[in-house]
């Protein structure tokens, strides 16, 4: 079994770092750079940041936004929100960024993912899921989860790995900020549709969650409030997961 990554998420808007409940009612966090460097100092294995408004008049500032913060780190910066376009993409790898992850335009322009592989490599393309429990399946939404596609998610992954993602960032809509735990028949749905390296998202909030998750076979686990609000310390994470076999970076 991979290392299992633990990765801090930072929902970023008009500059600063924000967390809401099932995609809404956001409330101020913190600065993102400032915030970056305390984690990569708790250890965390790579870092999410996410510009969650994506307006255009914001865009600018959030480059900004990636370029503190890459520069205020050394662990890996994965990038998304708002991503339509090559240029954009470009934009943010030129930033800093490590990688970049793509969502309503992966869904509305499939062949942006094939291209953004082919300029950047699948290992830095990553197709980011967002999705709510639709009676036995799961539906893929788009638009900052507000949008429904139709489209299943199992094989929404399939079709993003076929043209060319190397990662996938799977987000349950329902349990996103709640704490009731990873959606896990979320996650072992993507899990056993994909052979790429799968993060879970979306409902952490306690020590056995990360765990639970990461027995589905999941290879890394993102937390916001969780850690933006001291509940947990990544650390922390790590040593209870170590502690019941899973191999960590401590």
């Amino acid at each position: 079994m991979p290392t299992l990554r633990v990765i801090p998420c930072l929902d970023v808007d008009k500059g600063m770092v924000v967390k809401g409940v099932n995609f809404v009612g956001l409330r101020e966090m913190g600065d993102p750079a400032e915030l970056a460097a305390r984690y990569e100092e708790e250890g965390a294995d790579e870092l999410v940041v996410l510009d969650i408004t994506a307006s255009v008049e914001g865009r600018k500032t959030f480059v900004e936004v990636v370029r503190r913060v890459a520069d205020a780190i050394g662990i890996p910066l994965a990038v998304g929100g708002g991503v339509r376009s090559m240029e954009d993409a470009d934009r943010l790898f030129k930033a800093g960024a490590d990688k970049v992850s793509v969502n309503t335009a992966a869904v509305k322009d499939p062949q942006l993912v094939s291209r953004m592989a082919y300029e950047y490599g699948s290992q830095s393309t990553v197709v980011a899921i967002d999705a709510k429990r639709a009676g036995n399946r799961f539906e893929v939404y788009i638009y900052g989860g507000r949008t429904p596609t139709g489209l299943d998610a199992g094989e929404w992954a399939r079709r993003a790995v076929e043209l060319g993602a190397g990662e996938l960032l799977v987000t349950s809509i329902d349990r996103d900020g709640t704490r009731m735990g990873y959606d896990l028949g979320l996650l072992n749905t993507v899990v056993r549709s994909v052979d790429v390296p799968v993060i879970a998202s979306g409902g952490a909030g306690a020590l056995e969650h990360f765990y639970e998750a990461a027995s589905i076979g999941v290879d890394a686990v993102l937390a916001a409030s969780l850690f933006h609000m001291g509940m947990l310390s990544i650390v922390t994470v790590k040593r209870y997961l170590r502690d019941r076999g899973v191999e960590v970076r401590l």
